[in-house]
């Protein structure tokens, strides 16, 4: 239902809906926030206390991703995913599966572009894919021309996953005494955002549980105004967001406490120390301890390093951590002497290390050749590329379908406000709506270069069945996969270079045909089959007029023959007149 904000009216008129009966209850996957009408909810400490809300939640997915190893994965993988250049947009739209009208689909594609325009995507669109893959979701308010809705969106304000959450409010259907199979009661669900702008959960409460009026008392905003899309990774109860990062949380605290511990150990274990068995002879405890310690003041190093400012001096009251060590023997020993304790032996062994890097990259979905800097990385036959690439590949495509959803819910808002398709025929159609987006990997040019070829040989072979078992349109939208932008503009580019002379026969200045510049392809598959009629009726001519030929000889032989044999002086006589006449 609308909501009212500031004198405003904010929100669509929700329609009645026929309820369907169903004995459980509608499972979400936005991550939405449950609470009952006029109840208690909140979000408590869990046991192993990783997660206690998403405030907490975001801030250590963004201190995570401050991390030298986990940066490098995460800046790799939103480079794979989102490509700009100067050429060519970084995400395009494809709308060659939906059955609309032409008009329409152009219509869809403008304000497509005018999206893009809206987010910057061409200039920021890595920051913002960035911010969704580290933050785990994005929220992006909805700014329209009250007087003029159908101007449609007219800014998008991102907003701080800190301060906002979806919320879905369920209560009991007043005057509904019905129920549903095991007895469920029914119940209307409401949604909408809550917005606070000094940030959700933080600071209220010991175990940053709250009440429904304390999480509640920012502003309400209805859904319609904003727009929210999310990695679709939930936790075990299904009820808040987790990151791509989430997995990593484990083996990076676990790698960096190693690390730690494996510094602490080469600092003190790495030097060589010195043994000092000091010789205090008959002297009194006392004595003998103050004598070793008048030894040890007089022999030890007073030379101390200040790493803040740089300087060398003397100061006693600095203890090092490498501090020789000083032992008392009595008379009878072996007098004074000075031994050397060895340093560790074992430092060069980092295997421990190592394997917990490998641990912390699998968990990143990024492969271990990316992020050695040791490793060279070959160009090679698409079938030499490791699987590990292959997965990645897949990975970032994974990523870059659960991004899409921002475009789809921006489309929506857009081409509602402006009435070009009803919410109802949007919803339907976007399940056919993918988007293109660029790549410039070395990975997928020779898989595409591979592809190609591939597809050059598919249809060299289907070339004979061409008109007969398969029509032209099949063959250059599934051999040659080519949408029908890029149909039109081919067919197009060719019209135009037929009459353009760089691609035809160039014309000779002595009155010849010339040479052709380029090979001659013949472009059109149906002119192609024109031009091979054209000559097999030609050549069928030529064989009948030979026939013909060859039956006339042999009729005017056989006259000749006849003629010649005859008696008749009269008849031959007249036969060589004829005949000197058609030599003259």
């Amino acid at each position: 239902m609308p909501i009212d904000l500031f004198g405003f009216t904010i929100g669509r008129k929700q329609e009645p809906t026929k309820t369907l009966q169903a004995f459980a209850k509608p499972e979400y996957e936005d991550g939405a926030l449950p609470v009952s009408s006029g109840g208690v909810y909140g979000t408590y400490l869990d046991t192993d206390a990783t997660i206690k809300t998403e405030f907490e939640l975001v801030n250590r997915y963004r201190d995570m991703a401050l991390q030298a190893e986990v940066e490098a994965a995460v800046d790799d993988i939103v480079n794979e995913a989102i490509v700009t250049s100067h050429e060519v947009p970084p995400v395009r739209i494809n709308l060659d599966n939906i059955n609309v009208s032409d008009n329409i689909k152009e219509k869809i594609k403008s304000e497509f572009r005018e999206v893009v325009r809206l987010l910057d995507f061409n200039k920021k669109g890595v920051d913002i894919f960035k911010r969704w893959y580290i933050d785990g979701r994005c929220y992006y308010h909805v700014v329209i021309d009250e007087k003029q809705p159908k101007r449609g969106i007219q800014d998008l304000k991102v907003l701080d996953p800190r301060k906002i959450r979806k919320v879905r409010e369920t209560k009991k259907k007043e005057g509904d005494t019905r129920t549903v199979p095991y007895g469920s009661q029914q119940k209307e669900t409401r949604e909408y955002f809550v917005y606070n702008e000094k940030g959700l959960y933080k600071g209220q409460g010991q175990g940053y549980s709250t009440t429904f009026g304390q999480a509640a008392s920012g502003i309400r905003i209805a859904t319609d105004a904003i727009v929210y899309t999310h990695s679709g990774l939930l936790n075990g109860q299904r009820s808040m967001i987790l990151s791509y990062l989430h997995k990593a949380i484990k083996p990076l605290n676990q790698l960096r406490m190693l690390e730690d511990a494996l510094v602490i150990y080469r600092i003190s274990r790495a030097p060589e120390r010195r043994i000092f068995y000091i010789d205090v002879g008959n002297l009194p405890k006392l004595k003998a301890e103050q004598y070793l310690r008048d030894l040890m003041a007089k022999y030890r190093n007073k030379l101390v390093y200040d790493a803040n400012t740089g300087e060398v001096r003397d100061d006693r009251k600095h203890m090092s951590m490498l501090e020789d060590y000083w032992l008392p023997r009595r008379e009878g020993g072996r007098g004074t002497e000075i031994s050397t304790l060895p340093g560790g032996q074992n430092l060069g062994d980092i295997e421990d290390i190592l394997y917990f890097q490998k641990k912390l990259y699998k968990a990143l979905n990024v492969p271990i050749s990316r992020l050695e800097s040791e490793a060279n990385y070959t160009i090679g036959r698409a079938t030499e590329i490791s699987r590990d690439e292959v997965k990645f590949t897949r990975f970032v495509n994974k990523l870059q379908t659960a991004f899409s959803e921002l475009f789809n819910e921006c489309l929506d808002r857009q081409l509602t406000l402006k009435g070009i398709l009803s919410r109802e025929d949007w919803k339907k159609l976007k399940a056919d709506v993918y988007y293109v987006y660029e790549n410039d990997s070395h990975f997928a040019e020779v898989k595409n270069a591979e592809l190609m070829q591939d597809r050059m040989n598919l249809l060299r072979d289907l070339s004979d069945y061409a008109g007969k078992y398969y029509s032209h349109d099949f063959i250059r939208k599934h051999v040659l996969r080519q949408t029908d932008d890029q149909i039109r503009e081919i067919d197009d580019a060719i019209s135009t270079e037929l009459d353009d002379p760089r691609y035809n026969r160039s014309e000779d200045p002595q009155g010849g045909g010339g040479a052709p510049l380029f090979n001659e392809i013949e472009h059109d598959t149906n002119e192609k089959g024109v031009i091979l009629e054209d000559i097999d009726r030609k050549i069928e001519e030529k064989f009948d007029i030979a026939k013909k030929d060859k039956e006339l000889k042999e009729t005017v032989s056989d006259v000749f023959n006849s003629i010649l044999e005859d008696d008749d002086d009269e008849l031959k006589d007249t036969l060589n007149d004829v005949f000197n006449s058609v030599r003259k």
